[in-house]
């Protein structure tokens, strides 16, 4: 991890920055000015520096599972996520707090991240998987799940009333209340409280929830004023806008211009200092809705997906500008026996692996695969053993994590199409990697 940058005497939008050190050239999606979209850089924080593209752990309730936070860092983290629903939930964001934020709270020495609570408020409370891709079937169910499951959130003007999914208890969430929230947590990137859609959603009520994530995120801009003000203590935090608009480019574009030539209605010198992309979006179509996206929000502050991990989607949202990804899938595929390898999905639990004493990935350098066989690890997943998760869970971080830092030396060396063309006709086949590339292709020339 780099060194601290000292920080100013007071919380100060200084102490945050982002800097691009080279963009993409070599067949790089454009944005409508002719700059190419994808990028790497540095986000400069209180607690350290994040070379981008970078990967970010997820440690949803102040733990990656299964992992020591120095295993976090052995493995290549140069951030954790955590979840400010569920911190809120237990232990309490005040106890966080009093233990002097989140990084102090879990031994994490680096800097931190937070989302803001809207997407679990949502999705846990009306019943929604996160899911990135959503079929027709995906539509029917949710529209099942709808009209059958008992709602647990409710969303007006002001924010959302929640029932815990812990033990049923009536909560609110607003834009004040999340921000409150997240300062108490201490990290130092946050998100704007946004609300959630789903491709089951009509192309009105998108309408509205853009507008309405809109006036929210005014509010978002102002509680964080104050609460920068009247917490001198703490160092700064950064607050990133969410961009929602699901796949309308028209919403998305609206959306992306409001963020970025915001001020808060009462804290007119505060903007966003960065900015996260989430809601509905169909896998074929990311790379294009994140461009679109990208087009519209400035150079000089950095991007994050929201809930991205899978190969093929990290090469397509680094070409189309973003800087950086979260997502629970390594860790939570872990712990269930699926495993990435640089010759695609391996299954711990399968027979073929009984026998097999040889590494999971020979080409990883994790160290599962430097001090373990598979037959090992599915010995330990068939008999159950704590064990298991850990050592799976090494590996699948440390392989998404290496995988992005691979992608941000090739963007410095001018050689990410050979390396995304030679990783996904590896990991999906020659076929797949070859209609990812002519989509690029087609996408870039248009």
């Amino acid at each position: 991890m780099n060194e601290r940058t000292p920080l100013s005497p007071a919380p100060s939008p200084a102490d945050f920055g982002f800097e691009v050190e080279q963009r993409q050239e070599a067949g790089a999606a454009r944005g409508s000015d002719g700059r190419p979209l994808g990028r790497a850089g540095t986000i400069r924080t209180p607690h350290g520096e994040i070379q981008t593209p970078a990967f970010i752990p997820v440690g949803t309730k102040a733990t990656v599972k299964a992992l020591l936070p120095e295993t976090v860092t052995e493995l290549g983290g140069q951030a954790v996520l955590a979840n400010a629903y569920h911190l809120f939930l237990q232990p309490g964001s005040d106890i966080v707090d009093e233990a002097g934020g989140l990084g102090k709270f879990m031994n994490w020495q680096g800097p931190t991240f937070t989302d803001s609570g809207g997407f679990q408020v949502m999705s846990l409370g009306v019943g929604f998987k996160k899911v990135i891709s959503m079929s027709e079937k995906a539509h029917t169910d949710a529209e099942v799940i709808a009209r059958t499951k008992e709602r647990l959130a409710h969303v007006d003007e002001d924010g959302v009333t929640f029932k815990s999914f812990i033990n049923g208890d009536k909560h609110r969430f607003t834009p004040e209340v999340s921000m409150q929230i997240q300062h108490q947590l201490g990290a130092d990137i946050m998100f704007a409280f946004d609300e959630l859609t789903t491709l089951f959603n009509s192309r009105a009520y998108q309408e509205d929830s853009v507008d309405r994530t809109a006036r929210w995120a005014v509010r978002c801009l102002d509680e964080h004023a104050r609460q920068t003000r009247d917490r001198d203590h703490r160092p700064y935090q950064a607050l990133f806008g969410v961009v929602q608009g699901a796949q309308y480019e028209d919403l998305r574009r609206k959306a992306a211009r409001g963020l970025a030539e915001m001020t808060g209605a009462e804290a007119s010198e505060q903007r966003f200092d960065g900015f996260g992309i989430g809601g509905a979006i169909e896998k074929t179509e990311l790379a294009e809705i994140v461009g679109w996206v990208s087009d519209e929000l400035p150079e000089d502050k950095p991007r994050h997906l929201l809930g991205i991990s899978e190969p093929d989607d990290l090469f397509a949202g680094v070409a189309a500008g973003c800087d950086t990804f979260d997502c629970v899938a390594p860790s939570r595929q872990a712990r269930g026996g699926t495993l990435y390898s640089s010759t695609g999905r391996i299954n711990a639990k399968a027979a073929t692996q009984r026998r097999r004493f040889e590494p999971i990935d020979a080409e990883c350098d994790c160290y599962t695969c430097t001090n373990t066989t598979a037959a090992y690890l599915h010995h330990l997943f068939k008999a159950k053993e704590m064990l298991a998760s850990t050592l799976a869970t090494i590996h699948n971080e440390r392989y998404i994590v290496r995988l992005v830092e691979r992608i941000r030396q090739s963007i410095l060396d001018d050689t990410f199409l050979e390396l995304r063309d030679e990783v996904l006709g590896r990991v999906y086949g020659t076929e797949f990697a070859r209609a990812a590339a002519e989509r690029d292709t087609a996408r870039v020339a248009g």
